[in-house]
Formats: C-alpha cells, sequence, structure tokens
C-alpha cells in the first residue's frame, strides 16, 4: 500500500587514521564490518551513499560536500571503533540532515579466552579496538548536545535481527518525514463552523513537517467536473463497481454523479500535484458547487486508497496523520469515536465521508445517503470496518509548548456488530481498556478525529517525531 518513494541515506563509518599503521589488520577489519552494513541497508526504496571509512577532519569536510550534493535525507554514522569527536563534528555541521548513531559491535561479546591467548600486546590492543564501537558515543554525544545538534542513536550487534527492526524503523521514520517535506497539501473550502479543534496553524505546518499548502477554490472543481466527458463517466463507473461492493438501492443517477465527481477530483489533484486533500463545503446558493460537494465521497475514498488521503470537515491535522500511515503502508483512515460498549469493553469508531478501501474488513459497500451527519442529506456514501486485527490511532495535536506532538495508541480491530448507518465504523479493543484509554486519549487534547491504520507502529511513530523535533505521547 505504499506509494513509491525514494529515501536518500548517507552512510559512513569513523575510525582514527593513527591506528592504521599501529594495527595492520584492523582497517580491513572494519571495512569488512562496514561492508555488512552497507549490504544491509541495500534494499529497495533506499537510495545508499557510501561515504567510506572517515578517519579524519578533512575527510569529514569532504563527506559532507557529498551529502549535500546527494540532498541526503538520513545520514547514518556506523562508529566501527574509537574516534575522536572532532572528526565527526564537521561533518555533520555541514551536512545539516538527521543523523543515527549505529553503535554496532561484530558480536554479542569478546571471546575472553581466545583474546588472553594472543601472542602480544600489539594484536590484544587491536583485537580489543574492532570491539571499541562503544567507547567514543559519550564523546560524540557530549560534543552534539554542546553544539545543539539532535542525533539519535542505536546500540547492538551487526547480525542481531532486533538491532535491524530498529534501524529499519528509523528509515521508515525519516521516509515519511521526506514524504510530507516533499507533498502539497491541497485545502478545499472552508472549516465546518464551530469545530475549534480542527482549525489548524497551516503556517506551522510548512514550518514544522516542510508540506506545502495549496489554497483551493471549489469553483475550479465544478468546472472540472463540468468538463468530464461522457466516456470518462462511464469508464469511471466501470471501475467504481469493480472496486465498492454498490447496493442495489444506489440510484444510478448518483453513480453518475460520483463516477463525474471522481474523474474531476483526479484532474485536480494531477494539476496541483496533490499529495493529500482537505476539504469541507456546503455550496449553499450555488446548484453547480452543490451538486460537486454532495457526490465527493466515493471518489475521495478512491484517491485516499491511492495515496493521496482525504479528510472531511477541512481535518488539516487529521489528514497529516492518514499521509504518515500511508507514507508507512499502514492505509490511514478518517476516524473519530462513536460511541463505548461497556459490555464488550470496546471502542466503537468511525466516521462518515472518504472511507480507506485498502484497509477494509471485506468490499468496502456503497450506499444512498438521506443523512449526511447533519451536513448534506444527498449522495452516496462508503460504509466498511477496518480489517481485523492490530491498528494504530494517531492523532496529530496541537500544542502551545511543542506546536505540535504525535498522539499515538496501539490496539486491535476486533469482529462484531457495527452500526449500519453508510459510514466507516469499527470495534476496537486496548489493552488498558475501553475506559481507561478514553480518558488517557483525551488527556493529551486532540482533536476529536484520529487516522486508524493497520498494524502495531508506535515505535516508528516516536522516531518520525524526534525527527520532525515535536512532542510525542503513547497512550497504550
Amino acid at each position: 500500500m505504499t506509494a513509491h518513494h525514494q529515501l536518500r541515506v548517507a552512510l559512513c563509518g569513523i575510525g582514527i587514521q593513527a591506528y592504521w599503521e599501529q594495527f595492520e589488520k584492523l582497517r580491513p577489519e572494519l571495512e569488512g564490518y562496514l561492508r555488512l552494513v552497507t549490504a544491509k541497508l541495500s534494499q529497495p526504496g533506499v537510495e545508499l551513499i557510501e561515504l567510506g571509512l572517515i578517519d579524519t577532519a578533512n575527510a569529514a569536510r569532504e563527506a559532507s560536500r557529498q551529502c549535500r550534493r546527494a540532498d541526503i535525507d538520513l545520514l547514518l554514522i556506523y562508529v566501527t571503533t574509537y574516534a575522536l569527536s572532532n572528526t565527526v563534528l564537521p561533518l555533520v555541521q555541514r551536512a545539516g540532515i538527521p543523523v543515527v548513531i549505529l553503535n554496532l559491535q561484530p558480536k554479542t561479546a569478546i571471546d575472553y579466552r581466545a583474546f588472553n591467548q594472543l601472542p602480544n600486546r600489539e594484536a590484544m590492543t587491536g583485537a580489543w579496538l574492532a570491539y571499541c564501537s562503544a567507547c567514543p558515543v559519550p564523546e560524540i554525544a557530549n560534543v552534539f548536545q554542546r553544539a545543539r545538534i539532535p542525533f539519535h542513536q542505536v546500540a547492538g550487534v551487526l547480525d542481531d535481527g532486533q538491532t535491524w527492526d530498529e534501524i529499519a524503523e528509523w528509515l521508515a521514520a525519516a521516509k515519511v518525514k521526506s514524504v510530507l517535506a516533499e507533498a502539497n497539501l491541497g485545502l478545499l473550502g472552508h472549516y465546518y463552523s464551530g469545530m475549534l479543534d480542527v482549525m489548524t496553524d497551516v503556517t506551522q505546518v510548512s514550518v514544522t513537517f516542510g508540506t506545502h499548502v495549496e489554497i483551493l477554490e471549489v469553483d475550479e472543481l465544478s468546472a472540472l467536473r463540468a468538463a468530464v466527458s461522457q466516456e470518462e463517466t462511464a469508464t469511471r463507473l466501470k471501475n467504481i463497481r469493480a472496486n465498492f461492493d454498490v447496493q442495489q438501492d444506489c440510484p444510478e443517477n448518483e453513480l453518475v454523479r460520483a463516477a463525474r465527481t471522481s474523474v474531476a477530483l483526479d484532474d485536480l489533484v494531477r494539476q496541483h500535484s496533490l499529495g493529500m486533500l482537505a476539504y469541507y463545503y456546503k455550496g449553499s446558493g450555488n446548484i453547480e458547487n452543490q451538486d460537486t460537494m454532495s457526490s465527493i465521497i466515493v471518489g475521495t475514498s478512491l484517491l485516499t486508497s491511492q495515496h493521496t488521503p482525504v479528510a472531511g470537515e477541512y481535518e488539516v491535522k487529521n489528514v497529516m496523520a492518514m499521509k504518515i500511515m500511508d507514507a508507512l503502508g499502514a492505509g490511514g483512515s478518517f476516524t473519530e469515536y462513536y460511541a463505548l460498549d461497556y459490555d464488550a469493553d470496546i471502542v466503537l469508531m468511525g466516521h462518515d465521508g472518504p472511507g480507506h478501501l485498502a484497509i477494509a474488513e471485506g468490499k468496502t459497500k456503497i450506499r444512498p445517503l438521506q443523512v449526511y451527519h447533519g451536513k448534506v442529506g444527498r449522495g452516496l456514501s462508503v460504509e466498511m470496518s477496518v480489517r481485523y486485527g492490530p491498528v494504530t490511532l494517531l492523532s496529530i495535536a496541537e500544542d502551545e509548548r511543542d506546536r505540535f506532538k504525535l498522539v499515538v495508541a496501539e490496539g486491535e480491530c476486533v469482529a462484531g456488530e457495527i452500526l449500519r448507518i453508510g459510514n466507516t465504523n469499527s470495534r476496537y479493543q486496548f489493552p488498558i481498556g475501553a475506559r481507561s484509554f478514553v480518558d488517557k486519549w483525551n488527556l493529551h487534547g486532540p482533536a476529536h478525529h484520529c487516522a486508524v491504520g493497520l498494524g502495531h507502529l508506535a515505535s516508528t511513530l516516536e522516531k518520525l517525531a524526534k525527527l520532525l523535533g515535536i512532542g510525542f505521547a503513547r497512550v497504550c
């Protein structure tokens, strides 16, 4: 479910030039370990820039120039042995990108018996230095702190699966950060009157996430819709029938209206190179705009399932959360509290408007819409449950101290009866129980919407918050 995005990662090892003449076997051994790390990082979706084994300040400066020329997203510094902090500082200062220190030993422990049987002190020192990756990390951390350079670290073993799972999370988080920084967010219409929680400082969105914000006119979408041909409408109608379970009581004219609007939405997304879209508009007093906005749900559901998340109610923060989930390959669908079932100890959550077809349990239904959550009462709606199994809820909350923070909870979507009202709707269990979940979730001041995605992703989302320099709160 992940849209193609190439993550640019630079990798270097660090050491001291003075060691190589003293311990002739050391450098070849360390370069062998560096090749192992390179092989692990050489994977689809990662463009790896190899900086080699950096052992002098001059080499560090040249490596930083390489990083700038390659427009790197993430710098991985593999500590192969003891290295001077004055070698590392110019690399990181000049590169100006997120840094993860890889404090990786060759094995889980030194073979003490074999080590103590080495023929002389020189051989023993060289063997020990190959295990000395932990030694300079406090020194490097001290200098980074004093230079106010954020950094992150992974401590572990070269061939350990848990270590590489953690590194994979850093890569995934860096990818999301890059996706957000290169995305265009379209805002179509205006806020839903009275929802103070969803109103967002969009300047801070660009400052914090790097996302470009494009203000769009509903009139433009209506004009694009008016230009859609009958052939385009018929083709989209076939696509809708293939992707949805269209209920028998759906009027044909409503399906045709939805198909035309879906084609127009795709055109709008293409013309503005949108990576996500938040919308709300009644269109009162304008027949063309009313026709457009009352037939938007099917098309926005298709877009959401094709890596262009769409959130109703002009929910800027929540469409950003949906985009994060999408970039992690977890989907990302719009949701909010519906009710609590104290008997089953579950939280009912869902929403009207767009649903994410790719994370649905079974095929998503299309139903005619008589009541639209107190808004426009016409058109078509989608009805689905999120796929059963592990899920993560994500809210981007505005915080006067941290600007934004990620609020996260891990739980499980479970089978059972839902409200069949033509909306997305699911039953969620949380390890701390329904009552405790809502109390703790609400304490963090999220908006009433959040995004739900497949899998347990709290650890990766925490790393994303660190890379973005924003707050993080894990509820469960």
